[in-house]
């Protein structure tokens, strides 16, 4: 994901032969008492082994031996209201950031205020995943990590999006429609079911279960942490 420069690579030869110099020199006056001696020593010592680190340097950033590519990926949150999409989502993009890698997260609230306009029948909510899809595509081809947030309902526009990625990994959040009513805290599950929300999915709107999900996570029986750590594991093995 990241190559090391020319420039990079003379500014950490500079540094760390001025501060290896500075020892050698001190080193050299401790044993002789005189400074003309450390600094003669020190003045070859620098000038030498600048070259020898600097082509060192450069011929290792051009040896493939050891470099692990990383290879960017979607991660796919799909579930329930109240399922821990976006908790879990949250938490990998903060463990994927510590690694040094670039990274969006993207959730189903957040882009829905882009996108105001957007409502939930099953068209609009394809037509929503679709264009949702397209940008985690494209931000993964220019080599950022993606974790995505949706219900997303629909195998279909699942399917859609994993056709648009090249590393799409879907995540099916399966906390069971009991607890997410449970922990419905604004209490929409109640409102759907007294039929004042329309297109609640899981209520009167159906979720079509992933068929084939590289992961499935139920956050009513394994920590964020454990589930988090399944995932890394899972990115350590591609």
């Amino acid at each position: 994901m990241y190559k090391e420069t020319g420039l990079r690579s003379i500014l950490k030869t500079l540094s760390w032969r001025l501060w290896a110099t500075l020892i050698t020199a001190t080193i050299v006056y401790l044993f002789t008492g005189r400074l003309d001696v450390a600094a003669a020593v020190g003045g070859i010592d620098l000038l030498v082994k600048l070259f020898l680190y600097y082509l060192h340097e450069r011929i290792w950033n051009n040896v493939n031996y050891g470099k692990k590519e990383v290879v960017s990926r979607v991660f796919w949150f799909t579930g329930l209201s109240g399922a821990g999409k976006s908790t879990l989502a949250e938490a990998l993009y903060a463990e994927l950031k510590k690694k040094g890698y670039k990274t969006e997260h993207l959730d189903g609230d957040n882009v829905r205020h882009i996108f105001p306009k957007t409502g939930f029948t099953k068209e609009e909510r394809d037509r929503h995943i679709r264009r949702v899809g397209f940008l985690a595509s494209k931000l993964e081809n220019n080599g950022v990590f993606v974790t995505a947030s949706f219900i997303s309902p629909y195998k279909e526009s699942r399917d859609f999006v994993r056709k648009l990625c090249r590393n799409f990994v879907e995540i099916y959040v399966a906390t069971s429609l009991e607890v997410c009513e449970q922990r419905d805290i604004k209490g929409l599950y109640a409102k759907a079911r007294a039929g004042e929300i329309n297109h609640f999915t899981g209520i009167n709107d159906p979720y079509e279960i992933p068929e084939n999900p590289e992961i499935i996570i139920d956050t009513s029986k394994e920590s964020i942490n454990q589930s988090i750590k399944r995932i890394l594991q899972y990115i350590d093995k591609k």
